[in-house]
């Protein structure tokens, strides 16, 4: 996976070193809900007066409680329901296809995913286990949280796997942006499959790995920390990748407990890391 990262790295980091001004930056900052994407993607290097901000965090405390369900309570201001319409509306809606099952899991696949883009677009997880802020960091993320939702919508069986095919091309259309956005736009498409190739590959590792913490340990390791094509970690982010995997089998057994109604319709929410990740 390393060479393929280092091609695509090299490209998207070089051109990001023309084009990071402050007109880019104020552009593209009015189209992000949660965090200027752009930024990300430009800072190969991190910003040595963001350390004073994140929250001290003792790791060896993290992710060790019980996991439970992470559907939202019917109160949440977080759910995301199907509008209800009557009469008239309804009827013509209706005709649009607006209720067609197509329709419903368009909707529904982008609100699953905003739940990925909620918990990797916000700085909580990158303060709390020692992450750069950087595109390949993000690129990683973003693939570990759509693993985490395809697996437990394969559980759901024919309608989990349909509805996981819409949220696969809702992940496929916003990578592009983002790739686009931090300065990649003349062979795009090139980028794009070679990113493709690093994401099943994740998938794969992920798999295989799930249920041998060691195992998993080590796929993070090299899919999200390493950058030197090292298999296990080095001493000074053992504590950091440790945490950071009890963290993904935290989320991954709490998915299951997840009952149906909130996993097809996106009603969950990852678990808060706001607060220095304690659980």
């Amino acid at each position: 996976m390393l060479p393929r990262w280092g091609r695509v790295l090299s490209r998207i980091n070089r051109i990001n070193s023309f084009q990071k001004n402050s007109e880019f930056v104020n552009r593209e900052s009015s189209l992000f809900l949660f965090r200027d994407y752009a930024k990300v993607a430009a800072a190969v290097e991190p910003d040595a007066k963001s350390d004073i901000s994140k929250p001290e965090v003792n790791l060896n405390n993290l992710f060790w409680s019980k996991p439970r369900s992470l559907a939202l309570a019917a109160d949440s201001p977080y759910r995301i329901d199907e509008p209800q319409y009557v009469g008239i509306r309804r009827f013509i809606l209706k005709l649009m296809l607006f209720y067609s099952k197509q329709s419903q899991f368009i909707r529904r696949a982008n609100a699953i995913y905003t739940r990925v883009q909620y918990q990797v677009d916000r700085p909580a997880i990158y303060d709390v286990f020692c992450l750069e802020q950087t595109f390949k960091t993000t690129f990683s993320l973003l693939v570990l949280h759509m693993w985490l939702c395809l697996r437990r919508l394969k559980e759901e069986g024919k309608d989990g796997v349909e509805l996981g095919q819409y949220l696969s091309e809702i992940y496929n259309h916003d990578l592009e942006l983002r790739v686009s956005k931090a300065g990649v736009n003349l062979l795009l498409s090139k980028w794009m499959k070679e990113l493709e190739r690093i994401f099943y590959g994740n998938i794969v590792a992920y798999d295989a790995a799930i249920g041998k913490h060691g195992e998993l340990q080590n796929v993070i390791w090299r899919n999200v920390y390493s950058d030197d094509g090292k298999s296990k970690p080095t001493e000074g982010a053992l504590l950091s990748v440790q945490a950071f995997t009890r963290y993904v089998c935290h989320e991954a057994s709490a998915l299951s407990l997840t009952d149906k109604e909130a996993i097809l319709t996106g009603n969950f929410k990852f678990t808060s890391l706001e607060d220095g990740g304690r659980d």
